[in-house]
């Protein structure tokens, strides 16, 4: 068992979690990109990229926005790590299965 302790760790909390976010919307962009034309070409940021510039640059701006305010709301707490790796984990498996060419060619 966990003990229950009173030190912060709320900062590396929310950095854990952001980064399963910004994973699991890597992944879900891969995958609605595959599913959607016209999706596809609303990321196409820079044509000689493609689309991959677009999911890459939304998934990195919504993993800073998911971790400064995370840090906001977490930075004076404790948080279970258990629970903070449970989470992070679900989310890092969502956006890596996203970005498997036999999920996302699915949605063709």
């Amino acid at each position: 068992m966990e003990r229950e302790s009173t030190t912060r760790n709320g900062e590396a909390a929310a950095a854990v979690v952001a980064a399963g976010i910004g994973t699991a919307v890597l992944g879900l962009l891969t995958t609605l990109a595959a599913a959607s034309r016209g999706i596809q070409s609303f990321l196409n940021f820079y044509a000689p990229v493609g689309p991959l510039s677009g999911k890459s640059i939304v998934a990195v701006v919504v993993w800073i926005a998911a971790w400064v305010f995370l840090h906001a709301a977490w930075r004076d707490r404790h948080l279970m790590p258990r629970t903070v790796a449970w989470i992070a984990l679900g989310l890092v498996v969502v956006g890596l299965a996203g970005t498997f060419p036999l999920v996302f060619e699915a949605f063709e």
